[in-house]
């Protein structure tokens, strides 16, 4: 994480805008026609006509909308994170509804995405490409981190942010690609969303509290362990219900 850090505060945005302008256009894209279609459940529209229209509301409403677009049928492009499209929108979508109710200009949106995408590739490093741990768990910590960033949080905000997400919602499986993704990544950004807010009023998760560990590595190696390993026998069970093999 302090790698990353230094990375995205140092780094000349030239050597990396390429890619996130392509991510702001795409996902933004794929994310309105979310919203302007009939796709799927309709989360991020149900959001939006259920629970109002603040900042954090759409945060989750858009990311949520992209997904119901790609899982159900739409042919948009997604630019992607760690070989997934929910994933790639998850990381970014809500930074950018962020950045356009704070004003954000250019380059700190990018340094943002850049945070995002980073910190959700360095906690699905240890878990692998597939498992039954959902992948919008991390990239919804990404996003927490890419928001408290925008709001000016520093390193230490970003980590207990993260922390505090992981700890909330790492409970989610992964049941394949389907109509119900776009709710776990609306509740899996609303997690980034309390993580951070949790630190600005001065709480936190702390070592002990269920699986989170001493440090911010620490914790995300042990949250790599419980998606490799500890969902191996969950995967194979969720496959049984799924193909029918169990009667509830």
């Amino acid at each position: 994480m302090e790698d990353i850090w230094d990375f995205i505060t140092t780094v000349d945005i030239a050597d990396v805008s390429d890619i996130l302008d392509r991510q702001i256009r795409y996902n933004s894209a794929i994310a309105e026609e979310g919203l302007r279609g009939d796709y799927g459940a309709n989360i991020g529209t149900v959001l939006l006509c259920s629970c109002g229209n603040d900042i954090a509301t759409r945060a989750k409403a858009w990311a949520a909308a992209g997904s119901d677009a790609r899982m159900n049928g739409c042919e948009l492009p997604v630019i992607i994170n760690s070989g997934s499209g929910n994933q790639g929108i998850t990381c970014s979508v809500p930074l950018i509804e962020y950045a356009r109710e704070l004003k954000a200009d250019h380059e700190t949106l990018c340094r943002a995405l850049a945070l995002s995408n980073l910190v959700a590739i360095h906690e699905k490093t240890g878990i692998g490409t597939l498992s039954a741990y959902c992948g919008a768990v991390s990239a919804g910590a990404g996003a927490g981190a890419g928001i408290a960033y925008l709001c000016g949080g520093d390193y230490q905000a970003v980590i207990h942010t993260v922390v505090n997400a992981l700890a909330i919602t790492s409970g989610i499986v992964c049941d394949g690609a389907k109509a119900s993704c776009a709710a776990k990544i609306a509740f899996s950004v609303d997690a980034g969303i309390l993580g951070y807010h949790m630190y600005q009023n001065g709480q936190e998760f702390k070592s002990g509290d269920g699986i989170v560990m001493k440090d911010i590595e620490s914790t995300i190696r042990g949250i790599g362990l419980l998606g490799k390993d500890g969902m191996k026998e969950t995967n194979n069970e969720i496959i049984r219900l799924m193909v029918g093999e169990e009667t509830c």
